[in-house]
């Protein structure tokens, strides 16, 4: 997570949407930082109405305005799929060497996922508070340009971005029918996502 106090506002780290890259790129020009552990660099919204935003409104009386990255939920579980069959994963519970895309994308859809499979939810990630705390700003992973955009004139910057945390390539074969299954059940994914603009 990013905080850019002058600016208003805060850049929350949806997994596997490239914000690595971004952190890497803004750390300097960022007023707040948080890189580790995980689940604070990658606090959804509800953690950060709980813990970051109490902070700048009791303390500074500051509302921030929230940003994040939303990926095609196909594309962000095969995203998943593939940064869990990097060389170093091999023997470890939560890899999926050996599983096909289509069985990580069923193992996803259990009401109990087996570890390699249990990933989150971008939907409940970026889910707005009963309290109106939402994402004020939400940019598609597929539209770098747009995002870009956003950050260069908002934050005045010029940005230099490397590849970061980068899944192996590797085909996304997944079946009509497990993928027809997989909207059917997780429809709302689809509707935020297709709601960005």
């Amino acid at each position: 997570m990013l905080v850019f106090f002058k600016e208003r506002l805060a850049f929350l780290s949806v997994p596997k949407t490239g914000t690595t890259a971004y952190e890497s790129a803004l750390r300097p020009r960022a007023d707040m930082v948080i890189s580790e552990p995980p689940m604070l660099k990658h606090a959804p919204v509800y953690r950060y109405n709980r813990f970051v935003r109490p902070m700048f409104l009791k303390v500074c009386d500051t509302e921030l305005d929230v940003m994040a990255v939303m990926r095609e939920p196909i594309s962000w579980l095969g995203s998943w799929w593939r940064y869990r069959q990097r060389p170093f994963m091999a023997g470890k519970p939560n890899a999926t060497h050996g599983i096909s895309f289509d069985d990580f994308v069923l193992a996803y859809m259990k009401g109990k996922k087996p570890g390699f499979a249990d990933v989150g939810s971008q939907f409940k990630f970026l889910e707005a508070q009963p309290n109106g705390v939402g994402v004020t700003h939400l940019f598609r992973y597929e539209d770098q340009p747009r995002l870009q955009a956003f950050l260069s004139e908002r934050l005045d910057v010029t940005l230099n971005l490397a590849r970061e945390n980068v899944s192996p390539e590797m085909p996304l074969n997944l079946s009509p029918e497990i993928a027809g299954r997989f909207r059917r059940k997780f429809a709302e994914e689809f509707d935020l996502y297709e709601s960005i603009a």
